[in-house]
């Protein structure tokens, strides 16, 4: 039974940053791709960020290109995200998401949700203008 679990959410001033982690357990977290998506009121869930399980591997959405950073440290069965520079529109429940086969080749790909087996519950993260 694979289980991911997110933290670090909050409210933050606009231009501040916050630091998301999600940590998996259960099974060989350290093969899997990991993902970030995000969900704003009334909206769909959006592709954020992914990383392959090698780490050397990582794609953003666009308007989080040069704000947010990916990154993971399969020692500790964890995977972060880093978001500098945060804007009213990055306010959002954050959902960490990890696929167990890590097939993908493609921002296109790393980008779909349906590749991700397995979904955390989310974290809120709020930023006032």
């Amino acid at each position: 039974q694979v289980q991911v679990a997110e933290s670090g959410g909050g409210l933050v001033q606009a231009g501040g940053s916050l630091r998301l982690s999600c940590e998996g357990s259960g099974q060989v977290f350290s093969k899997y791709a990991m993902a970030w998506f995000r969900q704003a009121p009334g909206k769909e869930r959006e592709f954020v960020a992914a990383i392959n399980w090698t780490g050397d591997r990582t794609y953003y959405e666009d308007s989080v290109k040069g704000r947010f950073t990916i990154s993971r440290d399969n020692a500790k069965n964890t995977e972060y995200l880093q978001m500098n520079s945060l804007k009213p529109e990055d306010t959002a429940i954050y959902y960490c998401a990890a696929d167990p086969d890590d097939y993908c080749a493609s921002y296109t790909c790393y980008a779909t949700s349906a590749e991700y087996a397995y979904w955390g519950q989310g974290t809120q993260v709020t930023v006032s203008s």
